[in-house]
């Protein structure tokens, strides 16, 4: 309601701004009152100069500098005098019509094509939907795209800023950006110091970066970061995940176990490692490495797909990232999908045709995973 009443405002002020030299009045004429004032200052000089209050030479000056002004006035008062523009009736009708118009013609433009039936959306209940993780996602990543280049721009001028760093590297996570997260994230920790927090932040970084597989890399940022915090909850998780991808299965049990032997009864997380340990039951020793996706929910399986389709759509508009690449091959292992896999392998191979340093570096990482062996035996790559 304020935002009508301010926009309705400015209108209104804008619109006489425009309209107001149009119709204003002008002040009458001064012509006709000159020329009777200097006719009253000849007969001034002539009654001085017969009382003997001036001499003839000064009544003369006079005289002319008075006749002077006398003239230009009266011929100023006989030329023709030009009706003003705004005193114009058709003028003044434009004008009305303008005035009714034009905000007639914004409010149908705005009724045609915007949506007056939408609820308010106040800044403040949005920002507050967003720490609670409540706003959608399509809000939350609109605005991580529009603070990310912001902070961004900062950092440049100041890379020792590790608060700068601190709030950009999980919008680099919430955007995927997994490899500017693992920058951010180290540089938080060289700047500010290490916390269970944010060495598990980092590990999860690296394990994102990995397309979900926890590297050995991110694994010693896990068990860092239970030395420093032994109860943290994420690093304990991860090194449960770390387990079943290796193929230990009664080892990620007794960790996620644990972890729920110690969870508070309205712990947010309990129920994710609930169904993670569910999904232990079908896992065999040696068994292809997996995010768990029998251990996801639904949602989260659709989030993981859909990180998945993000990056290959990406790499089929730029071609040359062989991180990318590599990435993508071992997402679609983790979901269990060999085609998957090797499609996007063979894709590689042709963007990166161009590129022998990356092409070799990329036949080097995929070779463990045995796709070419398996266009022909079907067997599955190893753990990883």
């Amino acid at each position: 309601m304020m935002l009508s009443f301010l926009l309705a405002l400015m209108t209104a002020v804008a619109l006489g701004a425009a309209l107001w030299p149009l119709l204003r009045r002008s002040g009458p004429g001064r012509s006709g009152d000159d020329v009777a004032v200097y006719r009253d200052q000849l007969d001034e000089i002539e009654r001085d100069l017969s009382t003997g209050a001036i001499g003839p030479a000064e009544a003369e000056a006079a005289r002319v500098e008075v006749s002077r002004r006398l003239i230009a006035a009266a011929e100023h008062a006989a030329a023709p005098v030009e009706t003003p523009l705004s005193k114009s009736p058709v003028v003044r009708k434009a004008a009305a019509l303008v005035l009714v118009a034009l905000p007639l013609a914004g409010l149908g433009y705005y009724l045609a094509t915007g949506s007056p039936e939408l609820p308010a959306q106040p800044l403040a209940e949005r920002l507050a939907r967003m720490q609670a993780g409540q706003a959608p996602d399509t809000d939350q990543n609109a605005a991580m795209s529009a603070m990310v280049p912001r902070v961004e721009a900062h950092l440049r001028s100041n890379p020792e800023d590790g608060r700068g760093w601190a709030v950009l590297a999980p919008a680099y996570m919430r955007l995927e950006r997994f490899d500017d997260a693992v920058k951010a994230y180290r540089n938080v920790i060289r700047l500010q110091g290490e916390t269970g927090d944010r060495v598990a932040d980092l590990g999860e970084a690296l394990t994102g970066q990995a397309g979900g597989v926890v590297t050995p890399a991110a694994r010693a940022q896990f068990e860092r970061a239970l030395e420093l915090d032994r109860a943290h909850v994420s690093a304990t998780y991860y090194l449960g995940l770390a387990a079943r991808q290796a193929g230990k299965t009664d080892e990620a049990r007794a960790i996620w176990q644990d972890l729920l032997s110690r969870a508070p009864p309205d712990a947010p997380w309990a129920g994710f490692v609930k169904t993670a340990l569910a999904g232990l039951d079908g896992t065999a020793p040696g068994a292809v490495a997996a995010d768990v996706p029998q251990a996801l929910t639904d949602d989260q399986k659709a989030m993981v797909r859909g990180m998945v389709d993000q990056l290959a759509a990406r790499l089929q508009k730029d071609g040359s990232d062989v991180d990318g690449w590599l990435r993508l091959i071992r997402s679609h292992m983790v979901m269990r999908e060999p085609d998957k896999a090797r499609a996007a392998l063979a894709d590689a191979r042709r963007a990166l045709a161009d590129t022998p340093d990356k092409l070799v570096r990329l036949e080097a990482e995929a070779k463990p995973f045995r796709l070419d062996a398996g266009a022909s035996a079907g067997t599955p790559g190893p753990a990883v």
